[in-house]
């Protein structure tokens, strides 16, 4: 004869089940807060990018200077450099891949009134135009403004692959200390990246960042929030229904 619910519920795999199931639930609960937190950390992010890029642009030379080695604090934030490119010491970056066809992204250093140079990412360009001859990308003569975003040095990971040495017209990343092995001027340390909707442009400018673009965080929170209740209700459901039938048997 049963000796009722509660003796049932003691029962050592109904023991097991509640401390599995209590377990999996603050787990899923504990795993939907901490998407909340990446949520409110990528609003963070959206909110110091749209301050940085809407900010008005100062001379790259003061921006660095005044930034010290705090440089991440730069990024995105609108520089001006006027000069002249240097055609002959432009390179192309490898393996870029624009609305499914592959392709190049030039960078050209540009020769500031201060003797020294910065690097400039004048944007996209597909495989088959010029075939991958820096010469085929050569920018305009004479003196020019870019007032563009500043980008940080893409340093080499564990993971990356050393960049061959001796003069390079094609790199695998934009990594300034490499590039400025073989460019005559002292290269400023951080690079301008020209952005912009013109698709008609060649070289085609780089999208600007989407600052509205929240993640997946709210859909992850979501999830793991509904796993948590659907594993205890459905929990419950099970308790309720071996209790009926435990009370049915003679």
């Amino acid at each position: 004869m049963s000796n009722g619910p509660l003796h049932m519920l003691s029962r050592p795999r109904w023991i097991v089940g509640h401390v599995l199931v209590l377990g999996l639930s603050i787990l899923f609960v504990f795993l939907g807060m901490w998407q909340l937190q990446r949520l409110e950390e990528r609003r963070t992010e959206n909110l110091v990018d749209e301050q940085r890029l809407s900010a008005a642009p100062e001379p790259v030379e003061q921006l660095i200077s005044a930034a010290g080695d705090d440089l991440d604090s730069l990024e995105l934030r609108r520089g001006e450099a006027t000069g002249a490119y240097i055609p002959e010491e432009q390179v192309l970056l490898r393996s870029q891949v624009r609305e499914g066809r592959a392709g190049y992204e030039v960078i050209t250093p540009l020769l500031l009134d201060s003797s020294e140079a910065v690097l400039v990412n004048r944007g996209w360009v597909p495989l088959e135009v010029g075939d991958g001859d820096p010469a085929s990308y050569a920018p305009e003569d004479g003196g020019v403004t870019v007032v563009a975003p500043l980008v940080p040095s893409q340093e080499p990971t564990s993971t990356s692959r050393e960049e061959p040495a001796g003069v390079l017209d094609v790199v695998s990343r934009v990594d300034v200390e490499r590039i400025g092995e073989q460019v005559e001027a002292e290269l400023l340390p951080l690079y301008l990246e020209i952005q912009g909707e013109d698709r008609a442009r060649m070289p085609v400018p780089a999208p600007p960042p989407n600052t509205a673009d929240e993640g997946p965080h709210l859909n992850y929170a979501i999830q793991w929030f509904a796993f948590a209740v659907i594993g205890t209700v459905g929990y419950g459901l099970l308790i309720r229904r071996a209790i009926a039938r435990d009370a049915d048997d003679p």
